[in-house]
């Protein structure tokens, strides 16, 4: 059973709700009726928090791991560059300089 409900509405929207349903191929009357049932429609704002709940709680998981991944690489380059320095012997002061533009060609090489 359907009955007639008369609404005033600003000429700029009853344009655009004729375009719609000019694309569309439906009435005016249905795209008026899908968006009143859309917006009365309790369940749409609990399905799109929903939605919104689970890809936060996705990305927050996400995060997690990046943040694990990057603590273990972290503390691996930590370890080795102790290991690193505990094996080097300390340079006699006359060799450091040969050191240091050795170290300074190596690192341009490596960029």
């Amino acid at each position: 059973m359907r009955d007639r409900l008369n609404v005033s509405l600003p000429v700029a929207m009853i344009s655009q709700i004729g375009d719609l349903a000019a694309r569309r191929k439906v009435t005016r009357s249905a795209v008026v009726e899908a968006a009143v049932a859309s917006l009365l429609s309790p369940d749409g704002a609990e399905k799109s928090e929903a939605a919104l709940t689970r890809r936060l709680d996705r990305l927050t998981r996400q995060m997690q791991r990046q943040e694990r991944d990057l603590m273990i690489s972290l503390e691996t380059h930590a370890l080795f560059i102790r290991f690193w320095l505990g094996q080097m012997p300390p340079l006699p002061a006359e060799a450091q300089a040969a050191a240091n533009a050795l170290g300074q060609e190596r690192f341009a090489r490596f960029l």
